[in-house]
């Protein structure tokens, strides 16, 4: 699904979400909470399989999956790049 009309930072937040679901899925070490993450990260990759994802909901996920493996460094690099594909859709409008 990558056409010429495709929103390139909905492509980015794929790529980012699916190398860090392959680096989790390698990651040979448990932790309390793995499930959170690879829970989150699913949410993630459908958000953007379906178009523009809503904001909050990004930055939720986000937290989430950061709050989760934060600690594990083996992942911190994917995590980033997770991170800078958020936000690039840029700041939640505030009320």
């Amino acid at each position: 699904m990558t056409g010429s009309d495709e929103d390139p930072r909905v492509a980015e937040l794929r790529t980012a979400v699916s190398r860090l679901r392959r680096e989790l899925a390698a990651h040979p070490a448990e932790f309390p909470d793995r499930v959170i993450a690879e829970d989150e990260l699913a949410a993630l990759a459908a958000m953007a399989a379906h178009g523009t994802p809503e904001v909050p909901r990004l930055r939720r996920s986000l937290l989430l999956v950061a709050g989760a493996i934060g600690s594990v460094s083996a992942l911190a690099r994917s995590l980033a790049d997770v991170r800078g594909a958020v936000e690039l859709f840029g700041q939640t409008p505030r009320r």
